[in-house]
């Protein structure tokens, strides 16, 4: 995974507690941030999912690359 995905996706991951949990008191919301929770959790899906494309692309050209050695 590259290394500003990564990034990206810790943040997402932070961000699916903070949408219950109130940072500054530190005590569970009484109407929680839905709207975060969702997109935190949807972003979380689109890095996994853009990640794997991309290494099965660069596994593909190696394979080929490999291949057309022989």
């Amino acid at each position: 995974m590259d290394k500003y995905l990564l990034i990206i996706l810790i943040f997402m991951v932070v961000g699916i507690p903070i949408s219950f949990v109130n940072p500054s008191t530190g005590e569970f919301r009484d109407e929680p941030l839905i709207g975060l929770f969702y997109a935190s959790i949807a972003g979380i899906a689109v890095i996994v999912l853009y990640s794997s494309y991309k290494e099965r692309k660069e596994r593909q050209a190696s394979n080929a690359k490999r291949r057309s050695r022989k």
